[in-house]
């Protein structure tokens, strides 16, 4: 495992770390706390330090499970929740500090743990964004003890850049992949010059960068593959990380044409993102061992060659750039 400084906070974290929105299963399946529990403990075998979860993930069970296992270890393994998502209707009218500081203080009994090393925004409307008094709760809490460090996770990218405004926040969660390339630019410059640290999330478009999906690939009914496409119940982003299904698998096709030897497009996927300096870690998420294992084996791959990073960028050009580049 290689490891990254995280930004301000000055923590050394894996470069491959993991998410855990679908860790006790498969998204809409229901979560199993053995299987959960399973798959944290051999990230931490394998050196992974940095868990990601939150405190709408299966309803704080994630997070008490990442709470348990971390608990149970010598290792320091660093947690990182979030909070915000809970707030019915999501609007920025909701949030507020005496809401945040409960839902802080709730993740902090979720997890079993004394402080939480990083707390996050969790996508919060574009306004909140605007409101200091937000933001200057987490130094109470810091104060207070109970967080170490402030991030957001955000939906786009001029919500990174106007967040990094604020001195007290030391991360910023984004997605960037292969078919989301817009944060490379002017974000990841001024994550650099401000010494904020970049935590990728949905680095596989949700599953679509793996390989292993057709035109003919049926998800559950309770799985935001499934329900998400256009945006119904969430950021359309989020879901394939926006792309069009379709043309996804398209654009796919033409990867496997560039590894014809690699059945699985995953670990080719997350060396692309690694090449960037400016990326902290990458948070993928795994519903099965093998696929922590999957992702980790991009450690031990032959590194990419600028031909093929050229190639696999032309991909996206020609497929992808026009439907997704200015959107987020």
């Amino acid at each position: 495992m290689n490891y990254r400084t995280l930004g301000k906070t000055n923590l050394k974290i894996s470069e491959l770390s993991l998410g855990t929105w679908q860790v006790g299963g498969k998204w809409g399946s229901g979560f199993d706390d053995a299987h959960a529990e399973k798959i944290i403990h051999s990230a931490i075998d394998s050196g992974v330090n940095f868990i990601d979860t939150a405190d709408v993930y299966e309803n704080g069970m994630s997070e008490a499970a990442v709470g348990r296992v971390v608990r149970s270890r010598k290792e320091n393994v660093y947690v990182a929740t979030k909070c915000g998502r809970q707030i019915n209707p999501h609007l920025d009218a909701g949030y507020t500090p005496k809401a945040l500081r409960k839902f802080v203080e709730d993740s902090l009994k979720n997890t079993g743990l004394e402080r939480l090393d990083l707390i996050q925004l969790h996508c919060p409307p574009t306004d909140t964004y605007y409101r200091p008094e937000i933001f200057g709760l987490f130094d109470d809490l810091k104060k207070e003890g109970k967080i170490a460090n402030l991030g957001v996770s955000v939906e786009k990218v001029e919500e990174g850049i106007k967040a990094m405004q604020y001195d007290n926040v030391t991360t910023v969660q984004i997605i960037f992949n292969l078919f989301r390339q817009r944060p490379a630019e002017l974000f990841f410059c001024e994550a650099e010059k401000n010494n904020v640290g970049v935590i990728v999330r949905v680095p596989l478009a949700s599953g679509l960068l793996t390989g292993k999906f057709d035109k003919n690939t049926s998800f559950d009914a309770e799985d935001h593959r499934n329900f998400n496409r256009d945006g119904e119940a969430f950021d359309k982003g989020e879901t394939f990380s926006g792309v069009d299904y379709e043309k996804g698998i398209e654009a796919v096709n033409e990867l496997k044409q560039l590894f014809p030897d690699t059945d699985n497009l995953a670990p080719v996927a997350l060396q692309w993102i690694l090449q960037y300096p400016e990326v902290s870690t990458i948070i993928p998420g795994a519903s099965k061992e093998a696929h922590l294992m999957s992702n980790l084996s991009a450690l031990d791959r032959k590194k990419l060659t600028q031909v093929q990073i050229k190639k696999m960028n032309a991909i996206y050009k020609e497929y992808i750039k026009a439907d997704v580049h200015q959107r987020w």
